[in-house]
């Protein structure tokens, strides 16, 4: 997959520190992976939420921050579309992110 958007990712990670070593993984992770489909993703990722509109959300650092991503599945692209705390996450409609 090809991953859109790092920025997200390494914000997070310059705020919060402790979050970098996951949201590394995710990254290199992603780039490897060949989703064609949400089942593939939940094989990989099996608390990663799916939503409407080729949304997933994966939990990073054992749910203290959250990633929202939409999925471009014939391209193979990810986009980041939100990388932040659990409490940030609460405030947002990661549908519409």
């Amino acid at each position: 997959m090809r991953v859109i958007s790092r920025k997200h990712l390494n914000d997070l990670a310059k705020r919060h520190p402790d979050a970098k070593a996951g949201l590394d993984a995710w990254f290199h992770e992603a780039e490897a992976a060949e989703w064609a489909s949400p089942a593939e993703i939940k094989a990989d990722y099996g608390n990663a939420s799916i939503l409407k509109g080729s949304r997933v959300v994966f939990n990073i650092g054992g749910n203290k921050y959250r990633l929202v991503v939409s999925i471009n599945y014939s391209y193979s692209i990810v986009y980041v579309r939100f990388a932040g705390t659990h409490a940030e996450y609460d405030r947002i409609n990661a549908e519409k992110i």
